[in-house]
């Protein structure tokens, strides 16, 4: 005797995974979303670059702008001005993507002073300039929630990045203060600076050249100092996106790489059951499989799905997957307990997300459900069905299940 299967299961999935009316592009909270906001600063980034470029080419750039009259620019923050904030807002945009609340914070005060210029200017390439900036900072403001993760730098890194500042500082004060001891004229502040940034380069242009032993041996003190610091730092900031790059190759996808995903769809565990879903779901939306299985997690990332290498019952591993985020949660591994336990931790982390479960033994449905499960699904009784149909109508499976789909419509 084969048990019924629930009549409400493929129209349930169908309404939460199958989206079929629904057109991302038009709908208005999908256009105007946190992904939407880091692609408008990022094409202000662009935007800016170009813009800066073409100030370059001129000799004496223009300035008839609103602005103008009450604000006289330097020719050289006018022609220097735009490259230098796309530089600056470049790495803005990547701590957007990433979600980071200095990057948003940053952000909100870059934007306003980069209108100045096309302000100042108002030539024709600066239109597209001024209305991107006018379309991304709203979007900005509206998502500033989405952009909350915080810079977690180690004792390492917040020790190199301050070893970085104190020769720079160390460097800019004594290379002033020795300023009579360089060959031409006396350096103001901006020469010391440049001096000190020029030397930790190892560029040394000779332009300016100490003439006593006490400044070449302060000069020789910022080329030990001013190396080692930058070096030390390299390691300790690269390191973690070189480690990180390397377990994407293997197959595990980190945190960062999650920031982004909205209305997507978590898979938890995986199995027999997972492994048809994804061939399923692949196109209609997008997915994060999150399994603890590394040997499953570097053929789904071979197979080009989004892979968290994790606990599916953590909760930690499920807000780095984004469940709050998600349109829906689907458990489906072979063990039911374990599922279960993914079921509780899911609702614990957004008891109103939609989470379907697949339960392998009919007995433990009433199991999935009393945990919160929206729906439960038992493969074995819709096969169970499947094939008694086929064998006593002679019906093909597809539209047996077709039949099953009608016939829980219609209810």
């Amino acid at each position: 005797m084969v048990d019924a299967p629930d009549e409400a299961t493929e129209p349930a999935l169908e309404e939460v995974f199958y989206p079929a009316d629904r057109i991302p592009f038009v709908e208005w909270e999908a256009f105007t979303g946190g992904k939407s906001t880091v692609l408008l600063v990022g094409a202000v980034t662009i935007l800016s670059f170009l813009t800066g470029l073409s100030n370059l080419s001129q000799s004496t750039p223009a300035t008839d702008g609103p602005l103008a009259v009450f604000l006289s620019l330097p020719p050289g923050v006018v022609q220097f001005g735009g490259v230098l904030f796309a530089f600056v807002l470049g790495i803005v945009t990547v701590g957007l993507q990433q979600r980071k609340d200095v990057a948003l914070r940053a952000a909100i005060v870059l934007l306003p002073a980069l209108a100045v210029l096309p302000l100042t200017t108002f030539q024709t390439t600066d239109v597209p300039l001024l209305l991107g900036i006018v379309v991304a900072y709203p979007l900005l403001v509206r998502n500033r929630a989405q952009f909350d993760q915080t810079v977690d730098l180690s004792p390492l890194q917040i020790a190199s990045l301050s070893a970085i500042g104190g020769v720079g500082l160390y460097g800019t004060v004594g290379a002033y203060a020795l300023r009579t001891e360089f060959t031409g004229d006396p350096l103001t502040w901006g020469d010391a600076v440049y001096f000190v940034i020029v030397t930790i380069a190892t560029v040394g242009y000779g332009d300016f050249t100490p003439t006593t032993p006490r400044a070449r041996w302060f000069a020789l003190s910022i080329i030990l100092f001013g190396t080692g610091a930058f070096t030390v730092a390299v390691g300790a900031l690269i390191g973690p996106v070189i480690e990180s790059r390397m377990a994407t190759a293997f197959g595990i996808m980190t945190a960062s790489d999650l920031t982004l995903l909205e209305d997507h769809v978590v898979v938890l565990g995986y199995g027999d059951v997972t492994d048809s879903l994804l061939d399923e779901l692949d196109e209609e939306t997008e997915l994060i499989v999150v399994t603890d299985d590394a040997e499953a997690a570097s053929t789904l990332d071979d197979a080009g799905l989004n892979v968290l290498t994790g606990d599916p019952t953590d909760e930690d591993v499920l807000v780095d997957a984004r469940v709050g985020s998600a349109s829906g949660v689907v458990v489906g591994s072979d063990d039911d307990a374990r599922d279960v336990l993914a079921v509780l931790a899911a609702k614990s982390i957004d008891p109103d997300v939609r989470v379907v479960a697949a339960a392998t033994e009919a007995k433990h449905v009433d199991k999935f459900r009393s945990v919160g499960a929206d729906e439960v699904v038992n493969p074995r009784s819709i096969g169970g069905t499947l094939l008694g149909r086929s064998v006593l109508d002679g019906t093909a499976p597809d539209a047996a299940l077709s039949d099953l789909d009608d016939g829980a419509g219609e209810e």
